[in-house]
């Protein structure tokens, strides 16, 4: 390779000129994205405090303007927030208006008498939809408006694609990290690279695919909908947004990589290219924690710097194990294997060592609590990452200690499986990380926020009729929230013409009692009940969707 090089230092060169006039191109694809960026308050899940009037009061005339105070900022998703009045009718005028955690909605000042419906949708900072509704009254209540409106919550499919996607977009990292850094720094120079390049192809390919699906699906996850309930105007807004932004700066970078990872997929490549790829690659990562959870953390960029080296570390450690499983061990003679497995051990070691530090300085951040850890879902599902990890600790011990007693070069079978082992479980941990960047940070969830709580039960129960989704906040003793979701069972709205449900704890003796539903839209509906003692509580709930359709559903209810 060095005597082609010196024989022909003009092909080189030409090689390197599109390589470098690319990498400028995506360069300046991420600039302009940056230089677009809006400037965004920090926050993270915000909760709706107090509003004016005050929910479920009676107010002796009809208000200008109705306020939304959250205990963050928030941003708007456009038609969302709505004011229905007595009749069904629209008593909002004009576009709300945003200043910082305050959201103003002006009403109709000379509307009826009666109960009015304000039901709302807004974007946190860290990217997540906040929604919920509230009564007041005018003069005296009367029954309650229904919401003819869309449906404010997401399809649940689009909740479950972004987690499909960020999955994806994890493996699509460690696919690509891994055979770019084993190509530059330990593939033998005997060995062909086709196989290697063919995988990081595919991460890059996975990676880019990923990002494109992110923003497709932020919009209908956001601002309500299906799949493919994306108009122009929410793409321009997410495109527009903290989230848009950071994910076309990943692109650009991505594309400005790729120049540099094709000369390297062919041979080894120079040390200022080295250089410039691992900028890029590092830069990249970036893009993870500022459009998520770490950007709108009480410690931003101790939170964004400790996410990304936890993404890198992850993408260092397992991609270099699939390169060692899938590549160095079947096809690397012992000689080489001895001076490479000792380098890689290293390597790992520094890899697991940041993964642990970075990761318990972000549960510190983002727990708070030794409560909100085992109460929350964030720090419950926190707790089942740290146990899958604690078993792939094990596993690697065992294959480093292969490598110290100088037997993995001997017998690389016996490592080869380890390694396998050590895939197989951290597969289920990025399962877990792709859900917890879309749950609720426990520092907010555990927060007592205008009576919010830590609990939370949700079940979806299946009837000839309807599949009925339930949702009960906080799953404790005292007052509690609940949210029925009536669907088809292909998963649209289920339009429902009465709701009535009933709890009762019968190894009590306490008899059923009469929720009072608040139908919210035509397939949702909402209602308060006060749990007196703690047990297994079964909760009855039938749905009328047709003068003669009717069906019930039961379910059993842990109450703490």
């Amino acid at each position: 390779m060095t005597a082609a090089v010196r024989r022909r230092p003009g092909a080189v060169a030409d090689r390197r000129w599109p390589a470098r006039v690319g990498t400028g191109a995506g360069l300046l694809v991420a600039l302009v994205a940056l230089l677009l960026a809006p400037a965004t308050p920090a926050s993270a899940h915000a909760v709706l405090v107090s509003t004016s009037p005050a929910a479920s009061a009676v107010v002796p005339s009809a208000p200008a303007e109705v306020a939304l105070t959250f205990s963050e900022g928030v941003r708007k998703v456009p038609g969302k927030i709505r004011v229905i009045a007595p009749d069904g009718s629209r008593a909002d005028r004009g576009e709300p208006s945003f200043a910082g955690a305050v959201v103003t909605i002006p009403v109709d000042p000379s509307g009826p008498r009666g109960t009015y419906l304000v039901s709302y949708r807004v974007i946190s900072a860290d990217s997540h939809p906040v929604s919920g509704a509230f009564t007041y009254s005018v003069g005296a209540p009367s029954p309650p408006p229904v919401d003819s409106g869309a449906d404010n919550r997401a399809d649940p499919v689009v909740g479950t694609a972004v987690k499909v996607v960020k999955y994806l977009g994890y493996a699509g990292l460690l696919l690509l990290v891994g055979p770019a850094l084993v190509l530059a720094a330990l593939w033998p120079r005997r060995l062909p690279r086709r196989g290697p390049a063919r995988l990081a192809g595919a991460g890059l390919g996975l990676l880019v695919l990923a990002t494109l699906a992110e923003l497709w699906l932020q919009v209908p996850y956001t601002a309500g909908g299906g799949l493919f309930d994306v108009p122009s105007a929410g793409l321009g807004d997410v495109l527009g947004s903290a989230f848009g932004t950071a994910h076309l700066v990943r692109l650009g970078l991505l594309a400005a990589a790729a120049f540099l990872l094709r000369p390297l997929f062919a041979g080894p490549i120079g040390r200022t290219d080295g250089i410039i790829l691992a900028i890029l690659g590092g830069a990249a990562l970036f893009t993870w924690p500022l459009a998520g959870h770490p950007a709108a953390s009480p410690a931003p960029a101790v939170s964004v710097v400790v996410d990304a080296v936890h993404l890198g570390s992850m993408a260092v450690w397992l991609g270099g194990l699939v390169m060692l499983a899938g590549f160095l061990l079947p096809r690397a003679d012992e000689r080489e294997l001895g001076a490479i497995l000792p380098i890689w051990s290293r390597w790992a070691a520094l890899a697991v060592a940041a993964l642990l530090l970075a990761g318990t300085v972000q549960g510190l951040i983002e727990v708070a609590t030794p409560k909100a850890l085992v109460e929350t879902t964030y720090g419950q599902l926190l707790l089942a990452k740290i146990g899958l990890f604690a078993l792939v600790l094990g596993v690697a011990a065992y294959s480093r200690a292969l490598v110290r007693r100088r037997t993995a070069a001997e017998r690389p079978t016996r490592v080869r499986r380890a390694i396998w082992v050590e895939l197989a479980i951290t597969a289920v941990v990025l399962g877990v990380s792709a859900t917890l960047v879309q749950t609720t940070p426990a520092r907010t969830a555990s927060a007592d926020v205008a009576g919010t709580t830590t609990g939370y039960f949700a079940a979806t129960l299946a009837s000839p009729v309807a599949s009925v989704q339930v949702e009960l906040d906080p799953a404790e003793r005292g007052n509690n929230s609940v949210h029925l979701y009536a669907y088809t069972k292909d998963n649209r709205p289920q339009p429902v013409q009465e709701w009535k449900a009933t709890v009762a704890l019968p190894s009590a003796g306490i008899e059923p009692i009469e929720i009072p539903l608040l139908p919210l839209t035509d397939n949702h509906a909402t209602g308060e009940i006060n749990f007196p003692a703690a047990g297994q509580w079964q909760l009855r709930i039938t749905v009328r969707t047709t003068d003669i359709d009717q069906a019930t559903v039961t379910a059993t209810v842990p109450i703490r």
